[in-house]
């Protein structure tokens, strides 16, 4: 009696466990395969930003050996006045959530609109991104990036 016990009790178990890896697969991975979807979305967004916004590696590069900074205006942004410790705490947490790009390694500056990028980054690439990613921001009129790329 004791062992039927024990086995219906394991079989109980293990049909609770099944249904709650079913429920937990459903309502799961589509929210997954959500956010994967979004997230590609943007970042094919982020590369169109790049070349409207000549940001591509090559042009970087040529500003850079220029005048030694790359800056961008964003017409979209004149006229309003947002606050700056928004759109400086907005960019960090843009740069933050970039796999490759680090708010340790980028600082932000803001006053009436006008944001500065400095510090370092390995590519001219990720140099553009950056200048996007704060240029993408609301409120943001003009963006002079100090950064240097560093290999």
């Amino acid at each position: 009696m004791a062992a039927m016990k024990g086995l219906f009790i394991f079989l109980l178990g293990l049909a609770i466990g099944a249904l709650g890896l079913a429920w937990y697969r459903d309502d799961f991975t589509p929210k997954a395969t959500v956010a994967r979807e979004k997230a590609s979305a943007l970042k094919d967004s982020v590369d169109q930003r790049l070349k409207d916004w000549h940001l591509t590696p090559e042009e970087i590069k040529a500003d850079l050996q220029k005048t030694g900074e790359v800056v961008r205006s964003n017409a979209k942004a004149a006229g309003g006045s947002i606050n700056d410790a928004r759109i400086v705490a907005q960019i960090n947490a843009k740069l933050v959530l970039d796999a490759d790009l680090s708010a340790r390694a980028i600082d932000v500056d803001c006053s009436g609109g006008r944001v500065t990028l400095r510090g370092t980054v390995p590519s001219e690439a990720l140099l553009g991104r950056a200048v996007a990613l704060a240029l993408d921001t609301s409120g943001v009129a003009n963006v002079a990036s100090k950064v240097s790329v560093k290999p």
